[in-house]
Protein backbone atom coordinates (compact mmCIF):
# COMPACT_ATOMS: atom_id res chain seq x y z
CA UNK A 1 0.00 0.00 0.00
CA UNK A 2 1.35 3.41 -0.97
CA UNK A 3 1.72 6.19 1.57
CA UNK A 4 -1.06 8.83 1.42
CA UNK A 5 1.46 11.69 1.39
CA UNK A 6 4.80 12.32 -0.22
CA UNK A 7 7.78 12.85 2.09
CA UNK A 8 7.61 16.60 1.46
CA UNK A 9 3.89 16.67 2.27
CA UNK A 10 4.41 14.64 5.45
CA UNK A 11 7.13 17.03 6.55
CA UNK A 12 4.99 20.08 5.79
CA UNK A 13 2.06 18.64 7.75
CA UNK A 14 4.35 17.79 10.67
CA UNK A 15 5.62 21.36 10.75
CA UNK A 16 2.04 22.63 10.72
CA UNK A 17 0.48 20.34 13.33
CA UNK A 18 3.31 18.99 15.54
CA UNK A 19 5.04 21.05 18.21
CA UNK A 20 8.30 22.61 16.94
CA UNK A 21 10.29 21.26 19.89
CA UNK A 22 9.47 17.69 18.78
CA UNK A 23 12.67 16.93 16.88
CA UNK A 24 13.39 14.26 14.28
CA UNK A 25 16.54 12.36 13.41
CA UNK A 26 18.68 13.95 10.68
CA UNK A 27 16.78 17.24 10.77
CA UNK A 28 18.35 18.57 7.55
CA UNK A 29 17.10 15.56 5.62
CA UNK A 30 14.81 13.47 7.83
CA UNK A 31 13.88 9.91 6.98
CA UNK A 32 10.34 8.77 6.34
CA UNK A 33 10.19 5.21 7.61
CA UNK A 34 7.14 3.19 6.58
CA UNK A 35 7.97 -0.36 7.69
CA UNK A 36 10.60 -2.38 9.52
CA UNK A 37 11.66 -5.96 10.14
CA UNK A 38 14.32 -7.34 12.45
CA UNK A 39 17.27 -4.93 12.43
CA UNK A 40 16.18 -3.17 9.24
CA UNK A 41 13.97 -0.17 8.50
CA UNK A 42 12.56 0.82 5.10
CA UNK A 43 11.72 4.25 3.75
CA UNK A 44 8.86 5.24 1.43
CA UNK A 45 10.98 4.32 -1.60
CA UNK A 46 11.72 0.83 -0.30
CA UNK A 47 15.33 1.67 0.60
CA UNK A 48 16.66 -0.52 3.42
CA UNK A 49 18.52 0.96 6.40
CA UNK A 50 20.50 -0.96 9.00
CA UNK A 51 19.24 0.16 12.40
CA UNK A 52 22.05 0.52 14.95
CA UNK A 53 20.20 2.70 17.45
CA UNK A 54 16.69 1.40 18.03
CA UNK A 55 16.79 -0.05 21.51
CA UNK A 56 12.99 0.27 21.54
CA UNK A 57 12.63 -2.58 19.03
CA UNK A 58 14.51 -4.76 21.48
CA UNK A 59 13.93 -8.22 20.00
CA UNK A 60 13.69 -6.87 16.46
CA UNK A 61 11.20 -4.72 14.61
CA UNK A 62 7.79 -6.31 14.07
CA UNK A 63 8.74 -9.63 15.62
CA UNK A 64 6.01 -12.12 14.58
CA UNK A 65 5.69 -13.61 18.09
CA UNK A 66 5.05 -10.15 19.58
CA UNK A 67 2.53 -9.32 16.86
CA UNK A 68 0.72 -12.63 17.38
CA UNK A 69 0.55 -12.17 21.17
CA UNK A 70 -0.77 -8.62 20.84
CA UNK A 71 -3.36 -9.51 18.19
CA UNK A 72 -4.60 -12.58 20.01
CA UNK A 73 -5.17 -10.70 23.26
CA UNK A 74 -6.63 -7.64 21.53
CA UNK A 75 -9.24 -9.89 19.93
CA UNK A 76 -10.29 -11.10 23.38
CA UNK A 77 -10.02 -8.14 25.73
CA UNK A 78 -8.18 -4.94 26.53
CA UNK A 79 -9.46 -2.98 29.46
CA UNK A 80 -8.71 -1.03 32.61
CA UNK A 81 -6.08 -2.75 34.73
CA UNK A 82 -8.31 -2.45 37.82
CA UNK A 83 -10.12 -5.61 36.72
CA UNK A 84 -8.56 -8.95 37.60
CA UNK A 85 -6.70 -10.61 34.75
CA UNK A 86 -4.16 -13.44 34.69
CA UNK A 87 -1.82 -11.68 32.25
CA UNK A 88 -0.96 -9.05 34.85
CA UNK A 89 0.02 -11.42 37.64
CA UNK A 90 1.65 -13.92 35.29
CA UNK A 91 3.84 -11.21 33.79
CA UNK A 92 4.73 -9.72 37.18
CA UNK A 93 5.77 -13.19 38.33
CA UNK A 94 7.92 -13.80 35.24
CA UNK A 95 9.49 -10.34 35.34
CA UNK A 96 10.44 -10.38 39.02
CA UNK A 97 12.01 -13.82 38.52
CA UNK A 98 14.74 -12.05 36.51
CA UNK A 99 15.57 -9.76 39.47
CA UNK A 100 17.15 -10.26 42.91
CA UNK A 101 14.68 -11.75 45.38
CA UNK A 102 14.00 -8.60 47.40
CA UNK A 103 12.77 -6.75 44.29
CA UNK A 104 9.34 -8.32 44.26
CA UNK A 105 6.60 -5.69 43.88
CA UNK A 106 5.62 -4.22 40.49
CA UNK A 107 3.87 -1.04 39.40
CA UNK A 108 3.07 -1.08 35.69
CA UNK A 109 2.95 2.23 33.85
CA UNK A 110 3.26 3.46 30.27
CA UNK A 111 6.68 5.02 29.65
CA UNK A 112 10.16 5.29 31.09
CA UNK A 113 9.40 8.85 32.16
CA UNK A 114 6.30 7.75 34.03
CA UNK A 115 8.27 4.96 35.70
CA UNK A 116 11.00 7.30 36.93
CA UNK A 117 8.45 9.83 38.13
CA UNK A 118 6.71 7.12 40.17
CA UNK A 119 10.07 5.94 41.53
CA UNK A 120 10.69 9.43 42.91
CA UNK A 121 7.27 9.37 44.59
CA UNK A 122 8.03 6.00 46.17
CA UNK A 123 11.40 7.20 47.44
CA UNK A 124 10.06 10.44 48.89
CA UNK A 125 7.16 8.72 50.60
CA UNK A 126 9.35 5.99 52.09
CA UNK A 127 11.46 8.28 54.27
CA UNK A 128 9.62 11.56 54.03
CA UNK A 129 12.66 13.25 52.48
CA UNK A 130 12.72 15.45 49.37
CA UNK A 131 16.25 15.80 47.98
CA UNK A 132 17.64 13.78 45.08
CA UNK A 133 21.23 13.15 44.02
CA UNK A 134 21.68 12.69 40.29
CA UNK A 135 24.70 12.32 38.02
CA UNK A 136 26.03 15.02 35.76
CA UNK A 137 24.85 14.63 32.15
CA UNK A 138 22.06 12.27 33.29
CA UNK A 139 18.73 12.04 31.47
CA UNK A 140 15.77 10.37 33.19
CA UNK A 141 12.70 11.58 31.29
CA UNK A 142 10.67 14.43 29.90
CA UNK A 143 8.10 15.15 32.62
CA UNK A 144 8.64 18.12 34.93
CA UNK A 145 9.86 16.11 37.92
CA UNK A 146 12.49 14.42 35.73
CA UNK A 147 13.69 17.49 33.87
CA UNK A 148 14.46 18.76 37.39
CA UNK A 149 16.86 15.84 37.98
CA UNK A 150 18.28 15.58 34.44
CA UNK A 151 21.35 17.82 34.00
CA UNK A 152 21.40 16.70 30.35
CA UNK A 153 18.24 18.80 30.02
CA UNK A 154 18.27 21.52 32.68
CA UNK A 155 21.78 22.66 31.76
CA UNK A 156 20.22 23.85 28.50
CA UNK A 157 17.97 26.23 30.43
CA UNK A 158 18.81 29.44 32.25
CA UNK A 159 21.84 29.61 34.54
CA UNK A 160 19.95 29.06 37.81
CA UNK A 161 17.72 26.25 36.53
CA UNK A 162 18.91 23.63 39.04
CA UNK A 163 16.43 23.27 41.91
CA UNK A 164 17.69 23.53 45.49
CA UNK A 165 16.59 19.95 46.26
CA UNK A 166 18.71 18.57 43.41
CA UNK A 167 22.38 17.68 43.93
CA UNK A 168 24.61 16.79 40.98
CA UNK A 169 27.42 14.27 41.47
CA UNK A 170 30.24 13.83 38.94
CA UNK A 171 29.55 11.24 36.27
CA UNK A 172 31.76 8.18 36.99
CA UNK A 173 33.42 8.45 33.60
CA UNK A 174 36.95 7.05 33.71
CA UNK A 175 37.77 8.39 30.23
CA UNK A 176 36.67 12.03 30.51
CA UNK A 177 35.78 12.45 34.17
CA UNK A 178 37.54 13.79 37.24
CA UNK A 179 39.05 10.37 38.07
CA UNK A 180 40.31 8.46 35.06
CA UNK A 181 41.62 5.04 34.14
CA UNK A 182 45.01 5.76 35.72
CA UNK A 183 43.43 6.33 39.16
CA UNK A 184 44.09 3.44 41.58
CA UNK A 185 40.45 3.27 42.74
CA UNK A 186 38.07 5.40 40.66
CA UNK A 187 34.98 3.67 42.09
CA UNK A 188 35.81 4.80 45.63
CA UNK A 189 36.90 8.26 44.46
CA UNK A 190 33.64 8.91 42.62
CA UNK A 191 31.60 7.48 45.50
CA UNK A 192 33.43 9.79 47.90
CA UNK A 193 32.13 12.72 45.82
CA UNK A 194 28.59 11.53 46.57
CA UNK A 195 29.41 11.28 50.25
CA UNK A 196 30.65 14.88 50.23
CA UNK A 197 27.42 16.02 48.59
CA UNK A 198 25.40 14.26 51.29
CA UNK A 199 27.45 15.82 54.07
CA UNK A 200 27.11 19.29 52.58
CA UNK A 201 23.36 18.86 52.13
CA UNK A 202 22.98 17.74 55.74
CA UNK A 203 24.93 20.78 56.95
CA UNK A 204 22.33 22.89 55.18
CA UNK A 205 19.48 21.04 56.87
CA UNK A 206 18.49 18.99 53.84
CA UNK A 207 17.67 15.27 53.75
CA UNK A 208 18.33 12.84 50.91
CA UNK A 209 15.40 10.85 49.54
CA UNK A 210 17.21 9.07 46.74
CA UNK A 211 20.22 8.66 44.53
CA UNK A 212 19.22 7.89 40.94
CA UNK A 213 21.47 6.71 38.14
CA UNK A 214 21.20 4.91 34.84
CA UNK A 215 23.00 1.63 35.31
CA UNK A 216 25.03 2.69 32.27
CA UNK A 217 24.68 6.29 31.18
CA UNK A 218 23.35 6.49 27.63
CA UNK A 219 22.60 10.08 26.61
CA UNK A 220 25.54 11.11 28.78
CA UNK A 221 27.94 9.35 26.39
CA UNK A 222 27.69 5.56 26.79
CA UNK A 223 29.43 5.64 30.18
CA UNK A 224 29.99 2.42 32.16
CA UNK A 225 30.57 3.04 35.89
CA UNK A 226 33.62 1.35 37.45
CA UNK A 227 32.79 -1.86 39.30
CA UNK A 228 32.12 -1.22 42.98
CA UNK A 229 30.88 2.33 42.50
CA UNK A 230 27.19 1.57 43.05
CA UNK A 231 27.88 -0.48 46.19
CA UNK A 232 29.85 2.35 47.79
CA UNK A 233 27.30 4.98 46.78
CA UNK A 234 24.46 2.85 48.17
CA UNK A 235 26.26 2.64 51.53
CA UNK A 236 26.50 6.43 51.74
CA UNK A 237 22.92 6.99 50.56
CA UNK A 238 21.43 4.39 52.90
CA UNK A 239 23.36 5.86 55.84
CA UNK A 240 21.73 9.20 55.01
CA UNK A 241 18.24 7.68 54.97
CA UNK A 242 17.87 7.60 51.21
CA UNK A 243 17.35 4.81 48.68
CA UNK A 244 19.07 3.80 45.44
CA UNK A 245 17.11 3.94 42.16
CA UNK A 246 18.59 2.09 39.17
CA UNK A 247 17.26 3.39 35.86
CA UNK A 248 17.29 0.48 33.38
CA UNK A 249 15.01 2.15 30.82
CA UNK A 250 17.66 2.14 28.09
CA UNK A 251 19.94 -0.72 29.10
CA UNK A 252 17.89 -3.51 30.65
CA UNK A 253 16.46 -6.81 29.38
CA UNK A 254 19.70 -8.56 28.52
CA UNK A 255 21.34 -5.84 26.45
CA UNK A 256 24.61 -6.25 28.36
CA UNK A 257 24.64 -9.94 27.43
CA UNK A 258 26.14 -11.64 30.45
CA UNK A 259 23.40 -10.31 32.76
CA UNK A 260 19.73 -9.56 32.34
CA UNK A 261 20.10 -6.18 34.07
CA UNK A 262 22.96 -3.73 33.65
CA UNK A 263 23.19 -3.00 37.39
CA UNK A 264 24.30 -6.62 37.82
CA UNK A 265 27.60 -5.68 36.16
CA UNK A 266 28.49 -4.13 39.52
CA UNK A 267 28.49 -7.54 41.20
CA UNK A 268 26.13 -9.89 43.04
CA UNK A 269 26.51 -7.91 46.26
CA UNK A 270 24.72 -4.88 44.79
CA UNK A 271 20.92 -4.71 44.74
CA UNK A 272 19.13 -1.38 44.17
CA UNK A 273 16.02 -0.47 46.16
CA UNK A 274 14.02 0.44 43.06
CA UNK A 275 14.49 -0.52 39.41
CA UNK A 276 12.75 1.31 36.61
CA UNK A 277 12.34 -0.08 33.12
CA UNK A 278 10.82 0.97 29.80
CA UNK A 279 11.66 1.12 26.05
CA UNK A 280 12.65 -2.55 25.42
CA UNK A 281 10.02 -3.96 27.80
CA UNK A 282 7.31 -3.94 25.11
CA UNK A 283 9.38 -3.96 21.90
CA UNK A 284 7.89 -0.62 20.88
CA UNK A 285 4.55 -1.01 22.64
CA UNK A 286 4.12 1.80 25.23
CA UNK A 287 4.63 0.12 28.57
CA UNK A 288 7.02 0.33 31.51
CA UNK A 289 7.40 -0.80 35.07
CA UNK A 290 8.73 0.10 38.50
CA UNK A 291 9.90 -2.79 40.68
CA UNK A 292 10.71 -2.29 44.34
CA UNK A 293 10.84 -3.99 47.73
CA UNK A 294 7.84 -5.00 49.80
CA UNK A 295 8.89 -2.54 52.51
CA UNK A 296 8.95 0.47 50.19
CA UNK A 297 5.68 -0.56 48.53
CA UNK A 298 3.92 -0.85 51.90
CA UNK A 299 5.17 2.57 52.95
CA UNK A 300 3.77 4.00 49.71
CA UNK A 301 0.43 2.37 50.39
CA UNK A 302 0.40 3.62 53.98
CA UNK A 303 0.09 7.20 52.74
CA UNK A 304 -3.63 6.59 52.27
CA UNK A 305 -3.45 7.92 48.71
CA UNK A 306 -4.77 5.34 46.27
CA UNK A 307 -2.60 4.66 43.24
CA UNK A 308 -3.96 3.34 39.98
CA UNK A 309 -2.94 3.51 36.36
CA UNK A 310 -5.66 3.10 33.75
CA UNK A 311 -3.53 1.50 31.06
CA UNK A 312 -0.45 0.31 32.96
CA UNK A 313 -0.52 -3.49 33.08
CA UNK A 314 -3.52 -3.90 30.76
CA UNK A 315 -4.02 -7.39 29.28
CA UNK A 316 -2.54 -6.53 25.87
CA UNK A 317 0.56 -4.85 27.31
CA UNK A 318 1.23 -7.80 29.59
CA UNK A 319 0.74 -10.29 26.74
CA UNK A 320 3.35 -8.35 24.76
CA UNK A 321 5.70 -8.19 27.75
CA UNK A 322 5.48 -11.95 28.18
CA UNK A 323 6.20 -12.46 24.49
CA UNK A 324 9.33 -10.30 24.73
CA UNK A 325 10.65 -12.34 27.68
CA UNK A 326 9.95 -15.56 25.80
CA UNK A 327 11.82 -14.36 22.70
CA UNK A 328 14.86 -13.24 24.70
CA UNK A 329 15.11 -16.73 26.16
CA UNK A 330 14.16 -18.87 23.13
CA UNK A 331 16.37 -16.98 20.67
CA UNK A 332 19.26 -16.67 23.14
CA UNK A 333 19.40 -12.91 22.60
CA UNK A 334 21.57 -12.44 25.67
CA UNK A 335 24.09 -14.84 24.19
CA UNK A 336 23.83 -13.02 20.88
CA UNK A 337 24.45 -9.69 22.63
CA UNK A 338 27.62 -11.12 24.19
CA UNK A 339 28.96 -12.72 21.01
CA UNK A 340 28.13 -9.92 18.60
CA UNK A 341 28.96 -7.22 21.13
CA UNK A 342 32.41 -8.66 21.75
CA UNK A 343 33.01 -8.89 18.01
CA UNK A 344 31.86 -5.29 17.51
CA UNK A 345 34.19 -4.09 20.27
CA UNK A 346 37.06 -6.05 18.72
CA UNK A 347 36.47 -4.47 15.30
CA UNK A 348 36.15 -0.97 16.77
CA UNK A 349 39.31 -1.40 18.85
CA UNK A 350 41.16 -2.09 15.61
CA UNK A 351 39.87 1.24 14.33
CA UNK A 352 41.22 2.97 17.42
CA UNK A 353 44.69 1.68 16.59
CA UNK A 354 44.30 2.88 13.02
CA UNK A 355 42.52 6.23 13.24
CA UNK A 356 43.61 9.27 15.32
CA UNK A 357 39.99 10.42 15.39
CA UNK A 358 39.04 7.47 17.62
CA UNK A 359 39.79 8.29 21.25
CA UNK A 360 38.02 5.59 23.24
CA UNK A 361 36.00 2.44 22.67
CA UNK A 362 33.78 1.37 25.55
CA UNK A 363 30.86 -0.94 25.92
CA UNK A 364 29.42 -4.23 27.03
CA UNK A 365 27.08 -6.44 25.05
CA UNK A 366 25.13 -4.43 22.49
CA UNK A 367 25.71 -1.13 24.29
CA UNK A 368 28.80 0.46 22.76
CA UNK A 369 30.23 3.97 22.51
CA UNK A 370 32.93 5.37 20.23
CA UNK A 371 34.39 8.61 21.62
CA UNK A 372 35.74 10.69 18.72
CA UNK A 373 38.53 13.17 19.45
CA UNK A 374 40.56 15.81 17.63
CA UNK A 375 43.61 14.90 19.71
CA UNK A 376 44.07 11.51 21.40
CA UNK A 377 46.37 12.88 24.11
CA UNK A 378 44.24 15.92 25.00
CA UNK A 379 40.99 14.00 24.35
CA UNK A 380 39.51 17.08 22.67
CA UNK A 381 35.94 16.16 21.62
CA UNK A 382 35.45 15.89 17.85
CA UNK A 383 31.86 17.12 17.79
CA UNK A 384 31.56 18.24 14.18
CA UNK A 385 33.36 15.15 12.97
CA UNK A 386 30.92 12.88 14.82
CA UNK A 387 27.91 14.63 13.34
CA UNK A 388 29.46 14.55 9.89
CA UNK A 389 30.09 10.83 10.26
CA UNK A 390 26.52 9.94 11.20
CA UNK A 391 25.19 11.89 8.22
CA UNK A 392 27.62 10.14 5.89
CA UNK A 393 26.61 6.77 7.36
CA UNK A 394 23.00 7.66 6.63
CA UNK A 395 23.98 8.12 2.98
CA UNK A 396 25.26 4.54 3.16
CA UNK A 397 21.89 3.52 4.72
CA UNK A 398 23.24 2.95 8.20
CA UNK A 399 21.45 4.62 11.11
CA UNK A 400 23.70 5.66 13.99
CA UNK A 401 23.52 8.59 16.41
CA UNK A 402 25.93 10.81 18.32
CA UNK A 403 25.43 12.00 21.87
CA UNK A 404 27.18 12.77 25.14
CA UNK A 405 27.95 16.14 26.74
CA UNK A 406 29.91 17.15 23.63
CA UNK A 407 27.82 15.17 21.14
CA UNK A 408 30.96 13.39 19.98
CA UNK A 409 30.17 9.82 21.07
CA UNK A 410 28.81 7.39 18.49
CA UNK A 411 26.07 5.31 20.14
CA UNK A 412 25.42 1.67 19.28
CA UNK A 413 22.17 0.34 20.76
CA UNK A 414 20.80 -1.88 17.99
CA UNK A 415 17.99 -4.43 18.17
CA UNK A 416 19.21 -7.56 19.92
CA UNK A 417 19.04 -9.59 16.70
CA UNK A 418 22.01 -7.59 15.35
CA UNK A 419 24.52 -9.98 13.71
CA UNK A 420 28.28 -10.30 13.27
CA UNK A 421 27.77 -9.49 9.59
CA UNK A 422 25.94 -6.30 10.55
CA UNK A 423 28.76 -5.34 12.91
CA UNK A 424 31.43 -5.85 10.26
CA UNK A 425 29.43 -3.98 7.63
CA UNK A 426 29.04 -0.92 9.87
CA UNK A 427 32.65 -0.85 11.05
CA UNK A 428 33.96 -1.27 7.49
CA UNK A 429 31.95 1.79 6.46
CA UNK A 430 33.18 3.74 9.48
CA UNK A 431 36.75 2.79 8.55
CA UNK A 432 36.35 4.16 5.02
CA UNK A 433 34.68 7.37 6.18
CA UNK A 434 37.24 8.05 8.90
CA UNK A 435 40.02 7.53 6.37
CA UNK A 436 38.37 10.06 4.05
CA UNK A 437 37.86 12.57 6.85
CA UNK A 438 41.44 12.24 8.07
CA UNK A 439 42.79 12.67 4.54
CA UNK A 440 40.62 15.75 4.05
CA UNK A 441 41.95 17.41 7.19
CA UNK A 442 45.59 16.36 6.94
CA UNK A 443 45.46 13.80 9.75
CA UNK A 444 47.48 10.60 9.29
CA UNK A 445 46.11 7.18 10.11
CA UNK A 446 48.36 5.04 12.28
CA UNK A 447 49.25 2.73 9.40
CA UNK A 448 49.79 5.52 6.88
CA UNK A 449 53.22 5.05 5.32
CA UNK A 450 53.27 8.40 3.55
CA UNK A 451 55.92 10.94 4.47
CA UNK A 452 55.22 14.32 6.09
CA UNK A 453 55.81 15.96 2.75
CA UNK A 454 53.24 13.70 1.16
CA UNK A 455 50.78 14.52 3.93
CA UNK A 456 51.19 18.25 3.28
CA UNK A 457 50.91 17.90 -0.47
CA UNK A 458 47.40 18.72 -1.64
CA UNK A 459 46.34 17.08 -4.86
CA UNK A 460 43.29 18.24 -6.72
CA UNK A 461 41.50 15.11 -5.57
CA UNK A 462 42.30 15.81 -1.90
CA UNK A 463 41.18 19.41 -2.19
CA UNK A 464 37.92 18.30 -3.73
CA UNK A 465 37.44 15.74 -0.94
CA UNK A 466 38.15 18.35 1.73
CA UNK A 467 35.62 20.74 0.20
CA UNK A 468 33.03 17.98 0.20
CA UNK A 469 33.73 17.14 3.83
CA UNK A 470 33.62 20.77 4.90
CA UNK A 471 30.39 21.41 3.04
CA UNK A 472 28.72 18.45 4.73
CA UNK A 473 29.86 19.53 8.20
CA UNK A 474 28.72 23.07 7.56
CA UNK A 475 25.38 21.59 6.48
CA UNK A 476 25.06 19.87 9.86
CA UNK A 477 26.26 22.63 12.14
CA UNK A 478 25.23 25.75 10.25
CA UNK A 479 26.87 29.12 10.67
CA UNK A 480 28.12 28.21 14.15
CA UNK A 481 30.99 26.37 12.48
CA UNK A 482 33.39 28.73 10.75
CA UNK A 483 37.01 27.72 10.46
CA UNK A 484 39.56 27.18 7.68
CA UNK A 485 39.18 23.43 7.58
CA UNK A 486 35.42 23.55 8.10
CA UNK A 487 35.51 21.86 11.49
CA UNK A 488 34.27 23.62 14.61
CA UNK A 489 36.52 25.47 16.99
CA UNK A 490 36.93 23.82 20.38
CA UNK A 491 35.63 27.04 21.96
CA UNK A 492 32.36 27.28 20.06
CA UNK A 493 29.14 26.79 21.99
CA UNK A 494 27.43 23.47 21.40
CA UNK A 495 23.94 23.39 19.92
CA UNK A 496 21.34 22.78 22.60
CA UNK A 497 19.04 20.52 20.61
CA UNK A 498 19.74 16.84 21.22
CA UNK A 499 18.14 13.78 19.72
CA UNK A 500 16.72 11.17 22.08
CA UNK A 501 16.81 7.56 21.04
Amino acid sequence: MGEPYSKAETLALRRKYIGPSCKVFFAKDPLKIVRAQGQYMFDENGEKYLDCINNVAHVGHCHPHVIKAATKQMELLNTNSRFLHDNLVQYAQRLTATLPEKLSVCYFVNSGSEANDLALRLARQYRGHQDVITLDHAYHGHVTSLIDISPYKFHQLEKDSKKEFVHVAPCPDIYRGKYREDHPDPASAYAEEVKKIIEEAQKNGRKIAAFIAESMQSCGGQVIPPVGYFQKVAEHVHAAGGIFIADEVQVGFGRVGKHFWAFQLQGEDFVPDIVTMGKPIGNGHPMSCVVTTREIAEAFGASGLEYFNTFGGNPVSCAIGLAVLEIIEKEDLQGNATRVGNYLLELLTEQKQKHPLVGDIRGVGLFVGVDLVKDQQKRTPATAEALHLIYKLKEHQILLSADGPHRNVLKFKPPMCFTREDAKYVVDKIDVLLTEMEAATGRKTANDASTKAECKRKTNEENSQAESTNESISHINGAACRQENGFCSDKRSLPSNRIQT
